[in-house]
């Protein structure tokens, strides 16, 4: 009876054991459970023994609480933030479709019965544990009375804890129901459309773009580029040679740069919540405000450059659907995965490297004359986790357009390589570093063309790689040729050089206005 009960606590109180799937018992106690035990007990006094049909329901409820506790606990860890299950559930469904799709059958057919396998023995651990209960009860009286006595006080802390902060020990839990409610009301919200209505108005995205002197401008999201790559020492280090090379060919070039922080509003994912907010200079924390956002008529920076004559074009390597949200945004051109028309080999899901992809938007976009000038928006795929196999970097730019972009042997050692779940860091870090020289020796290789290269991180990494209690800043970099731009960008809070410093110079969405304001004639510009 004793285990019975140290069981089924152990089921709901749970923490993850950071940064892993595993999970540990830190000492807490469960309210769920005493007011589980009081009830049976009194039940037991007057009705007697529980009906197996009800135990067997009450089984089944643990299992619930139990899988709502793991998911709760991991995600919050892993991903540095609380699950939605309103919109985090249909992305659970694409990346199980991902893995479903690449993987082999066998493996598929494993994990289903591995899945049905721990099911089956957690409901038979509950099922066990509350028979050992009811009988035990059934049996002593005093049981009964203890039992009930116990739950009855430890339902009288939690109240104490929870409404006047009092009473420290013992330490009881987060009940499992109070995460279900919580769900349960974000769906109801979003239904309803109640979650909806505080869609904050669109700040002011004008400019006459001057001091662009019809410059392109390409604004490219890399991703899961955190502040991280600077808060964690082992990743500053081993980034730091990188971020001199790209510096030096921004340097080399006649360009100059400028970097600050933003703060993200999103973390470890959700990727295309920070491509909203910085497009629309709305701050768009969630998929409810997304979802309501498209459906509005709102300025963008997609339409102020359109309405200034520039050609937009969106490069985006991971599309491989249809994209409703382009229709919002307004595009003149899409390169999608089909349309960038990639032969060579694929690396890990996401198949296109990124120096691929800014290869072809080159050579269909920028290099042909004479043309509008461009604006581009280009989410990358290379650091998106698991982050390897990581491409070669391949210095001849017209080799990439080709079949085969890559030597034998550094094609080997790149395909060869396989990612360390519970240790990504290392991976993390050889994907940035491959990014930050994909861009300078792409600077080196179009040394005299004439544009201004906006790089920002959409998101810190997840939480197992960021680091535990992460920030949810990420670094922005601004390469110019202009010094008129970077100088009226350092009035917004950015620095000379790669490396941004704090305080942050705000949230995410300005990034919009303050672009604006910085690309045109100070004194036409509102």
């Amino acid at each position: 009876m004793l285990l019975a009960v140290v069981l089924l606590n152990s089921a709901v109180t749970f923490h993850n054991v950071w940064p892993t799937l595993g999970v540990h018992w830190p000492g807490e106690l469960s309210v769920e459970l005493a007011l589980l035990l009081l009830a049976l007990s009194v039940s037991n006094a007057w009705l007697g023994r529980t009906d197996p049909r009800v135990l067997t329901a009450l089984a089944v409820v643990t299992v619930l609480f139990g899988l709502g506790r793991y998911i709760d606990v991991t995600v919050s860890a892993l991903y540095g933030r609380d699950i939605n299950l309103y919109w985090d559930g249909p992305q659970f469904a694409s990346v199980a479709g991902m893995l479903v799709r690449v993987a082999s059958p066998w493996a598929v057919a494993a994990v289903c019965a591995g899945a049905t396998l721990v099911l089956a023995a957690l409901y038979l651990i509950a099922r066990w544990s509350l028979g050992q209960i009811d009988a035990a009860l059934q049996t002593y009286s005093k049981l009964r009375l203890g039992f009930g006595a116990a739950g009855l006080a430890l339902f009288g802390i939690f109240l104490l804890q929870r409404t006047m902060g009092i009473l420290p020990f013992p330490r009881i839990s987060i009940p499992v129901s109070s995460t279900y409610v919580a769900q349960v009301a974000r769906i109801v919200g979003a239904v309803t459309g109640i979650a909806n209505r505080s869609v904050p108005a669109s700040p002011p995205l004008r400019s006459n773009l001057a001091a662009l002197a019809d410059s392109d401008v390409l604004l490219i999201f890399m991703e899961s580029y955190g502040s991280s790559t600077f808060d964690r020492p082992e990743f500053e280090r081993a980034l730091r040679p990188a971020r001199a090379r790209l510096e030096a060919a921004i340097h080399d070039t006649g360009r100059g740069v400028v970097s600050a922080f933003v703060t993200s509003p999103t973390f470890g994912g959700g990727s295309v919540l920070a491509h909203l907010s910085v497009l629309s200079g709305v701050e768009v924390r969630d998929m409810d405000h997304y979802a309501q956002l498209m459906t509005l008529s709102r300025p963008t920076l997609v339409s102020l450059f359109r309405s200034a004559g520039y050609r937009t074009v969106a490069v985006m390597p991971g599309l491989r659907e249809s994209w409703p949200e382009g229709a919002f945004y307004g595009f003149d051109k899409i390169y999608g995965t089909d349309a960038l028309d990639y032969h060579g080999p694929a690396f890990g899901w996401w198949r296109i490297p990124d120096q691929f992809s800014l290869a072809a938007l080159d050579s269909r976009e920028l290099q042909p004359r004479p043309r509008k000038p461009v604006f581009v928006f280009f989410p990358t795929v290379s650091t998106h986790m698991p982050f390897e196999p990581t491409p070669p970097e391949q210095s001849d730019w017209q080799r990439m357009l080709t079949s085969r972009p890559f030597d034998a042997e550094p094609l080997r050692r790149s395909l060869t390589q396989t990612p360390v779940w519970t240790d990504l860091g290392k991976a993390y870090v050889s994907s940035v570093e491959y990014f930050l020289d994909t861009l300078a020796s792409y600077l080196q290789a179009r040394g005299r063309n004439n544009f201004v290269m906006i790089i920002l991180g959409d998101h810190q990494p997840a939480a197992n790689v960021s680091g535990e209690g992460a920030s949810w800043d990420v670094p922005v970099h601004v390469i110019a040729s202009s010094p008129a731009i970077l100088a009226a960008l350092q009035a917004d809070g950015f620095r000379p050089g790669l490396v941004p410093v704090r305080p942050t110079a705000g949230r995410m969405n300005e990034l919009g206005p303050w672009s604006a304001a910085a690309f045109g004639d100070p004194a036409h510009t509102p």
